[in-house]
């Protein structure tokens, strides 16, 4: 197989070379001295930590950090440690966006709290728990759930880490399914539009579509979503056995393996973004990545193989344990697991200490809806064997050693 990996034009590299040594600065990129916080005596940037290197580690050190290693990404009832778990899909985002971060000339610490902090909010079991759960939360309540809306009560509600508005901003315009061939900031405005735009998403999720971040790094880690997960899906799709590492792919001007779909399509947004305050992809790459998705659509995420087995055993489960946790929330009673493993475990944050304690103005459906989305796979399969022992609905993995 021929593979074909593209460089920069020469008259970029030159000019890249020549801005370097005149110092230039991107005017365009995020200054730490501009961040937006909601209590702003609190976390001012000093020389060893700037202000977006301590939304990083608020985020990385953050009660939830730790759960994105048993989440899944795309593929469920897989025991293979070389299929990517949400963990890896994150930190892979962050290193391609802070690779053409910095040659752009952007902040890279913003570009890597965004990215890091992005997934914060995904249910287990994937997208399809995703819509499990927003059908469950929207049906009691007529709220919707979407996890990069659950990102943002997580850094910024549940937990009051006080993350900054451009961090914020970039979490819940980060979606990876809207491919566009051109990527511009919103203005940045303030703490109260931002969150009326989060509530009124929350009521209508079309909204979400038109959500832009406020920087460009936010448009950065937005494009970079994509980019991480497009050839790692098929990569990992071989793995599982799901398709032939020989099956076509309509990558075109991407390539057709993970690492030149990766080098492709940071080479050409640099390419046509280097000094400007959008990013962008020119039109030949801009097609092939929307085939590659779709491709990837019809050959891995809507099989039937995939929805079925999901659908069959996951979905049943969802539904039972929101319906038997809104009762235990409803009941009070502190020794059901909601309170020891959700509601105890957050109130006992030092970040709670003089706040509101958690679970004294959510509703049971909303501390239902926080509780799942917080929750590992394997979490969730342990919670409803013990909830329902006599249950015959099982998540059936397949194995190392199986076939």
């Amino acid at each position: 197989m021929s593979l074909k990996y593209e460089k920069l034009s020469p008259e970029l590299c030159e000019r890249i070379e020549y801005d370097r040594a005149e110092g230039w600065h991107n005017p365009y990129a995020a200054r730490g001295a501009d961040a937006l916080r909601r209590n702003p005596a609190r976390d001012a940037e000093n020389l060893w930590r700037p202000a977006y290197v301590r939304d990083i580690d608020k985020i990385m050190h953050s009660a939830y950090y730790n759960r994105y290693t048993d989440k899944t990404q795309v593929f469920s009832f897989y025991k293979n440690d070389d299929i990517t778990r949400r963990a890896l899909h994150v930190q892979l985002v962050s290193r391609i966006a802070r690779n053409i971060g910095a040659v752009l000339g952007l902040n890279c610490d913003l570009i890597e709290a965004i990215a890091l902090g992005h997934d914060m909010g995904h249910t287990p079991f994937g997208h399809a728990g995703e819509d499990f759960l927003d059908r469950l939360y929207c049906g009691a309540t007529g709220r919707r759930f979407a996890h990069n809306l659950q990102s943002v009560r997580v850094l910024d509600g549940v937990f009051p880490y006080n993350i900054s508005l451009q961090t914020l901003s970039g979490v819940v315009s980060h979606n990876g399914e809207l491919a566009q061939d051109r990527y511009e900031p919103s203005p940045l405005g303030d703490f109260a539009a931002f969150d009326a735009e989060c509530e009124a998403c929350r009521k209508d999720l079309s909204l979400a579509a038109h959500m832009r971040p406020n920087t460009l790094e936010g448009c950065v880690v937005r494009i970079c979503d994509m980019i991480a997960y497009l050839g790692k899906d098929r990569q990992d799709a071989e793995r599982a056995g799901l398709i032939s590492p020989d099956a076509p792919f309509a990558g075109g001007a991407l390539g057709t393996r993970n690492a030149e779909i990766i080098n492709n399509l940071v080479v050409n947004i640099i390419e046509n973004s280097y000094g400007k305050d959008h990013i962008s992809l020119d039109a030949e790459h801009y097609e092939a990545l929307r085939a590659a998705k779709r491709d990837n659509y019809e050959s891995i995420y809507l099989t039937g193989a995939v929805r079925e087995r999901i659908e069959s055993a996951v979905e049943p489960m969802f539904e039972q344990i929101y319906v038997q946790v809104v009762r235990d929330v409803r009941e009070g009673s502190d020794k059901s697991f909601v309170h020891r493993h959700h509601i105890d475990f957050i109130n006992a944050s030092p970040y709670k200490r003089g706040a509101v304690p958690y679970g004294e103005t959510e509703d049971a459906d909303t501390v239902a809806c926080d509780y799942i989305a917080s929750m590992t796979d394997d979490y969730m399969v342990d919670l409803y064997a013990h909830l329902f022992p006599k249950s015959t609905l099982r998540v059936e993995y397949r194995g190392y050693f199986d076939k």
